[in-house]
C-alpha cells in the first residue's frame, strides 16, 4: 500500500484540526501546566490521604513520584517534538503500537479527566459554601452537590469559548494561589517558632522511602501523590493552540513539573513540623480533617485574613476544572478526527475554535458522573482522587513505551536519544506500570479506600472499572462502519502526516 493510499480516508487534508493557532506562548503554557494541576486545591485535597498512608515519610513519597512523572514529561516533549498533535496519548499509542492500543490510551486521559471533576467540583463548591455566613451550609450534601453542578456547567461554558481568553484568566487565578501560597507558608513558618511543641521537629529521615515501616502504605501514599503532579500534560494538548508547537509545550511541562515539586515540597514540610502527623485534633493523619487540612490551619497560620485561603483553595480547584475539560476534550476532538470515536466528536466551532461537540460532551459525562456517583456513595473524594491516578498512571505508562517504540530506529543514533529516548521513558514507563499493578492489585480489597460499591471497593469500582469498561465501548465502536478506517490502520498509522499549523 502506498504512503498516499494511507493517507485517505476520514481524515481532513487541511493541515490542521480547525483550533485556533499560535494563541499561547510559553509564559501562558505554563500557567496553563500549573493551573491544571492546581496546587493549592491538589495538596488540601490529598495531604491528609498522603499522611494517613506514607505517615512521615510524605515527602519521601512526593519525591518518588514526582521521579516517573518527570521522566514521563520527557517521553511527552520528545513525541511532542515529532508529533504535536491534541491527541498526546492517544496518537502517539496508535502511531507506535497501533489502533487499539491508542484507542485505550484516549480512553484512558477521557476516563481520569471525567473521574477527577468529582473531587475537583466537590473542594470548589464547598470552599465557596464555607465563605458564606457561618460556613455551615457547606455541610449539606445537597447543596454541595447541586453547587458543583453548577461549576461543572460554568466551567465547560468557558471552556466551550475561547482557548485564548481562558488562558488569560489563568493568569490571574494562578497569581492569586501563589499569593495565598506564600502567605500561608510564611504563616506558618512564624506560627512554628511561637508553637514549636505542637508539631514535629524537622528530620532528613523525612525524605527516605526506605525509612517507613509500612511498605503498603507507602505505596498507596504514592499513587495519590502521583493526582497532584497530573495535569502538566494539558501543555501538551493545546500544543496545535501553542506558538512555535514543536517546543515549547514540552519546556512548558518540564517547568511546571518543578515548580510543583518545589512548592509541594515546601509547603508540606511547614505544615508537618506546625500540625504534625498525629490522628486527632490538627494533626495531618486525622482521619475527619483528611479532605480539609487547609481549613483546619487557616486560622493558624494567617488569622484574620484565614478567608483569604479558603477562597484561594476554591479559586484553585476552580480553575483545575476548566483546565481539565481542555485536554480531555481535545483528545476525544482527536479521536473523533481520526475515526476512533464518532465524527461528530471531531467538531470544531467556526467562531470560537475550539472542540466543540467534544468539550460539551466531556462537562456532560463529568457531571453525570459526579452526581451518579455522590448519590450511590456521599463520601466518594479520596477514591475519586486514587482511581483517577490509575487512569493517569496507565496512559504515561503507555506514551513512555511508545516514545521508545516509536524512535526506536533512531534510538542509538546519538548519546542523546540513548538518554532521552531511551533511557528516561524505560525508566518512568516501568515505574509507571508497577504502579498501576500494585495498586489494581490491591484495590480488589473491599476494604480498600473510603467507599463500597455493591459490595466492591468504590477505588476499584471507579478505576479498574471504567478502564475495562473501555474495552467494550472501543468493541461496540469497532462493529460501526464509521470506525473502519480507524481499526483499519489506514486513518491514523506511522506515516499519517501531522495535522497541526506550523507557525
Amino acid at each position: 500500500m502506498t504512503s498516499t493510499q494511507q493517507h485517505t480516508g476520514s481524515v481532513p487534508q487541511t493541515g490542521s484540526k480547525g483550533l485556533a493557532a499560535g494563541k499561547l506562548g510559553l509564559l501562558q503554557s505554563t500557567v496553563i501546566g500549573l493551573a491544571s494541576s492546581a496546587p493549592l486545591y491538589s495538596l488540601a485535597a490529598t495531604l491528609g490521604f498522603i499522611v494517613m498512608a506514607a505517615g512521615a515519610q510524605t515527602p519521601a513519597a512526593l519525591i518518588v513520584a514526582f521521579i516517573p512523572m518527570c521522566l514521563t514529561a520527557f517521553a511527552y516533549r520528545e513525541l511532542n517534538t515529532a508529533i504535536p498533535d491534541s491527541g498526546t496519548a492517544f496518537t502517539w499509542a496508535a502511531k507506535a503500537f497501533g489502533p487499539k492500543t491508542g484507542w485505550m490510551a484516549g480512553w484512558s486521559v477521557m476516563v481520569a479527566g471525567v473521574i477527577v471533576m468529582s473531587s475537583q467540583t466537590e473542594v470548589a463548591s464547598k470552599y465557596l459554601l464555607l465563605l458564606i455566613g457561618d460556613g455551615s451550609i457547606a455541610d449539606s450534601k445537597v447543596l454541595v452537590t447541586a453547587f458543583g453542578a453548577l461549576i461543572i456547567i460554568a466551567m465547560t461554558w468557558i471552556s466551550y469559548r475561547d482557548v485564548e481568553t481562558g488562558a488569560i484568566t489563568q493568569y490571574l487565578l494562578m497569581a492569586l494561589q501563589y499569593v495565598a501560597i506564600i502567605a500561608f507558608s510564611i504563616g506558618l513558618y512564624f506560627a512554628i517558632q511561637a508553637m514549636p511543641t505542637l508539631g514535629l521537629e524537622f528530620s532528613w529521615d523525612w525524605f527516605n522511602p526506605f525509612a517507613s515501616d509500612n511498605p503498603a502504605g507507602f505505596v498507596q501514599g504514592v499513587l495519590i501523590a502521583i493526582f497532584i503532579y497530573w495535569g502538566w500534560d494539558t501543555c501538551l494538548a493545546l500544543a496545535e493552540e501553542t506558538k512555535n508547537p514543536r517546543t515549547t509545550p514540552g519546556l512548558a511541562a518540564l517547568l511546571s513539573t518543578v515548580m510543583l515539586l518545589v512548592t509541594y515540597i515546601g509547603m508540606t514540610v511547614l505544615t508537618m513540623m506546625f500540625a504534625g502527623i498525629g490522628e486527632s485534633g490538627k494533626g495531618l493523619g486525622n482521619p475527619e480533617g483528611a479532605d480539609d487540612v487547609f481549613f483546619a490551619l487557616r486560622l493558624d497560620a494567617m488569622g484574620s485574613c484565614g478567608w483569604l485561603l479558603v477562597l484561594a483553595v476554591a479559586i484553585s480547584a476552580l480553575a483545575t476544572c476548566q483546565t481539565t475539560i481542555l485536554p480531555t476534550a481535545r483528545g476525544t476532538l482527536s479521536m473523533g478526527v481520526y475515526g476512533a470515536l464518532p465524527k461528530r466528536f471531531g467538531v470544531v466551532n467556526e467562531v470560537f475554535k475550539t472542540p466543540a461537540y467534544s468539550t460539551l460532551f466531556t462537562g456532560s459525562a463529568s457531571l453525570v458522573f459526579y452526581v451518579g456517583m455522590t448519590i450511590i456513595s456521599g463520601d466518594i473524594l479520596a477514591d475519586t482522587i486514587e482511581s483517577t491516578s490509575l487512569a493517569v498512571a496507565l496512559y504515561y505508562s503507555i506514551t513512555s513505551f511508545a516514545c521508545i517504540w516509536y524512535f526506536r530506529s533512531s534510538l542509538t543514533s546519538s548519546a542523546r536519544n540513548v538518554f532521552f529516548r531511551l533511557v528516561l521513558p524505560l525508566v518512568g514507563g516501568l515505574m509507571m506500570s508497577a504502579v498501576f499493578v500494585y495498586s489494581a492489585i490491591s484495590m480488589l480489597d473491599p476494604e480498600y479506600g473510603t467507599t463500597t460499591i455493591l459490595g466492591i471497593s468504590g477505588t476499584f469500582v471507579m478505576g479498574v472499572g471504567s478502564l475495562a469498561m473501555g474495552f467494550v465501548v472501543m468493541g461496540l465502536w469497532g462493529l460501526r462502519p464509521g470506525s473502519r478506517e480507524y481499526f483499519a490502520g489506514r486513518s491514523l498509522n506511522r506515516d499519517t502526516p501531522v495535522l497541526v499549523p506550523e507557525n
